[in-house]
C-alpha cells in the first residue's frame, strides 16, 4: 500500500466514521439536551425526536444526489465540500442556542454528511483494485462497527461529564484531520464519460421518494398510523418512485443510469440488501428494548451483548473482504446471513423470565427457567457477529465490483439509500404486526383489560414492562405477569420474521450473485 493509498483509506474510514458517529453519539445527548436547551415551539419529547429526525432524514433524502454529484463534479471536490461542511454545521450544532436553531443545522449536517458516505466508498473503489480493494472495504465496514460500539461509550462519558455541546463540537477536530488528508493526498477521480449537464430533476425526484418514504413512515410510526400528513408524505415518496425509472428512462443523462441495473449483481445486490438491513433494523431495535424492558438488563448491561458481534465485525470484516475480492463474494454473502439466521432463530426461544421476576411473580408450582446471558444470549451473539462479518464486506465487494468505476459514486449512494428506506419500511410494518400481536396475547391473558382504549395504550405498550416490587398486589402482579408474557410472544414474533428475511437474503444471494464479476480487473470495469 502507497502513502497516498493508505491516507485515502484513513479519510474515508474518518469521515464516513464521523457520520455514523454523529448518529449514535447524539443518542446518548438527547436527554440532556431535552433538559438545557431552551424552545418556545417544541415540547421536550418532541424537539429531541426532531433533533435526531431531522439529521437521518436529510442524509437519507440526499444519498443519491451526493452520490452523483461525486461522480459529475470530481470526487476528491465534493468529499472536501461535504467534510468543510460537516465542520461548519456540527460547530453551529455545538453553539446553538435553542432547540428550533439545532434542529434547522441538523438538517445542514445531514446535507453535509450525505457528500460523505457514499463519497467514502467511491474513493476507495477508484483507489484500490483486487484484493487489496476488498480489504479495503473490509477495513471501512470493522471502522463503522467501531464506531457503533466505542462511540455511545465514549460520547456519554464526555457528555456526562462536560456538555451535550461535546457531542457536536468533537466533529471539528477530526473534520479537520480528514480535510488535510484529502487536500494532501488523495488524488481527483471523477465520472469522465459526463459531457451533458446535471440532472437536477432527477434529484427532485429521487429526494422526494427517499425522503417522502422516510418520513412519512416515522412521522405514522410516532403517531401510531392515525395521523393522515403521515400517509399524505407515504403517498408521496410512493409516487415519486414509482415515476423514477420512467424519468430516468426519458432523461438524456439521467441522475441514476438504469445501465446500473442490467448488472445482475448490482441489483441483486440491491435487494439482499432491502432484506437484510431489513432484518438488522428489527434485531437492533427490538432485541434491545426486550433485553431491557422485558428481561430487565440496565442499559449498559444490553449494550454489553451487542459487544461480540461487534468486535468480530471490527476484527474480522478486512480478512473476509479480501477473501471475497479473491475467490468471489457468492459464497461469503450467502453463508453469513446463513449463520444469522440460525443465531435469530435461537434469539425467538429465549424466555423473559429473571430469577427476580420468578420468584416474585412466578407460580411456585411451575418452573420457569431463568433467562441466561451464557445459555439465551451469548452463543447467538457469536455466531451472530461470525455471520455479520462475512457477510459486510463481500456484500460491499459485490456491489462496487459490479459497475463501471466511474458510477462507482451513485452505486454505492444507490446501495446506501436502500439500506436506510428499506428497513425503516420493513420495520413500521413489522412493528404494526407486533403490536397486534402484543395486545391480543394480553387482551387472551387479562380478558377485562380494553386494551382497545387510548389510555390503556399510552400506559401499557410493547416489550415495555414495567418494572414493581413484589409487595403489590396480586391482580396488579398478575397484570405485569400478563405483560410479560405478551411482549415475550410479541419478541419472538418480531425475531421469526427477521430470521425470515435473512433467509430469504441468504437464498437471494446463492442464487443470483455470480463469482466472476468480482474477479474483473478494474481497467475492464472503467
Amino acid at each position: 500500500m502507497t502513502r497516498a493509498e493508505g491516507w485515502t483509506l484513513f479519510a474515508a474510514i474518518l469521515a464516513s466514521g464521523i457520520v455514523f458517529l454523529d448518529s449514535t453519539v447524539v443518542n446518548v445527548a438527547l436527554p440532556r439536551i431535552g433538559r438545557e436547551l431552551p424552545s418556545s415551539v417544541f415540547g421536550v419529547l418532541e424537539g429531541q425526536s426532531y433533533v435526531y429526525i431531522a439529521y437521518l432524514l436529510t442524509l437519507s433524502a440526499l444519498l443519491v444526489l451526493a452520490g452523483a454529484l461525486n461522480d459529475f463534479f470530481g470526487r476528491r471536490r465534493m468529499f472536501a465540500f461535504g467534510l468543510a461542511g460537516f465542520l461548519v454545521t456540527s460547530l453551529l450544532c455545538g453553539v446553538a442556542p435553542s432547540m428550533e436553531l439545532l434542529i434547522a443545522f441538523r438538517v445542514l449536517q445531514g446535507a453535509a454528511g450525505a457528500l460523505l458516505v457514499p463519497g467514502s466508498l467511491a474513493l476507495l473503489t477508484a483507489t484500490f483494485t483486487g484484493e487489496a480493494q476488498g480489504r479495503a472495504f473490509g477495513l471501512w465496514a470493522g471502522a463503522s462497527a467501531a464506531t457503533t460500539i466505542l462511540g455511545p461509550v465514549i460520547g456519554g462519558a464526555l457528555v456526562d461529564t462536560l456538555s451535550w455541546r461535546v457531542a457536536f463540537l468533537m466533529n471539528v477536530p477530526l473534520c479537520l484531520v480528514a480535510l488535510w488528508m484529502t487536500v494532501t493526498y488523495i488524488r481527483e477521480s471523477r465520472d469522465e464519460s459526463a459531457t451533458g449537464s446535471f440532472d437536477w430533476l432527477g434529484a427532485a425526484v429521487v429526494a422526494l421518494a427517499v425522503g417522502g418514504l422516510s418520513f412519512g413512515t416515522i412521522y405514522s410510526q410516532q403517531r401510531e398510523w392515525r395521523d393522515p400528513f403521515g400517509f399524505a408524505t407515504l403517498a408521496i415518496g410512493l409516487v415519486a418512485t414509482v415515476a423514477l425509472p420512467f424519468l430516468m428512462t426519458m432523461r438524456r443523462d439521467p441522475l441514476i443510469p438504469p445501465s446500473l441495473f442490467r448488472s445482475r449483481n448490482f441489483s441483486v445486490t440491491n435487494i439482499s440488501t432491502f432484506l437484510i438491513y431489513g432484518a438488522l433494523y428489527v434485531i437492533g431495535y427490538f432485541l434491545t428494548l426486550f433485553v431491557q424492558s422485558t428481561i430487565g438488563y440496565t442499559a449498559a448491561a444490553a449494550g454489553l451483548t451487542s459487544l461480540p458481534s461487534g468486535l468480530f465485525l471490527m476484527f474480522l470484516s478486512s480478512r473476509f473482504g479480501a477473501l471475497a475480492a479473491h475467490f468471489g463474494p457468492r459464497r461469503f454473502m450467502a453463508i453469513g446471513p446463513a449463520l444469522m439466521f440460525l443465531a435469530v432463530l435461537w434469539y425467538a426461544r429465549i424466555p423473559a423470565t429473571t430469577e427476580a421476576w420468578r420468584f416474585a411473580f412466578g407460580d411456585p408450582s411451575t418452573y420457569v427457567p431463568p433467562t441466561s446471558y451464557l445459555i439465551d444470549l451469548l452463543p447467538a451473539s457469536l455466531v451472530y457477529g461470525i455471520g455479520l462479518s462475512i457477510m459486510v464486506a463481500p456484500l460491499t465487494t459485490a456491489l462496487m465490483t459490479s459497475v463501471p468505476v466511474h458510477n462507482a459514486g451513485v452505486a454505492s449512494a444507490v446501495n446506501n439509500a436502500i439500506s436506510r428506506v428499506g428497513p425503516q419500511l420493513a420495520s413500521a410494518l413489522i412493528f404494526v404486526a407486533i403490536t397486534a400481536s402484543f395486545y391480543a396475547g394480553l387482551h387472551d391473558r387479562v380478558p377485562s383489560l380494553d386494551v382497545s382504549d387510548a389510555d390503556v395504550r399510552r400506559t401499557i405498550s410493547p416489550l415495555n414492562v414495567v418494572r414493581a416490587p413484589s409487595s403489590l398486589p396480586p391482580e396488579t402482579a398478575g397484570l405485569i405477569q400478563a405483560e410479560r408474557e405478551a411482549s415475550t410472544e410479541a419478541f419472538h414474533l418480531a425475531m421469526l420474521v427477521a430470521a425470515a428475511l435473512l433467509a430469504a437474503g441468504a437464498v437471494t444471494n446463492a442464487v443470483g450473485i455470480v463469482d466472476d464479476v468480482a474477479k474483473k480487473p478494474a481497467t475492464e470495469r472503467r
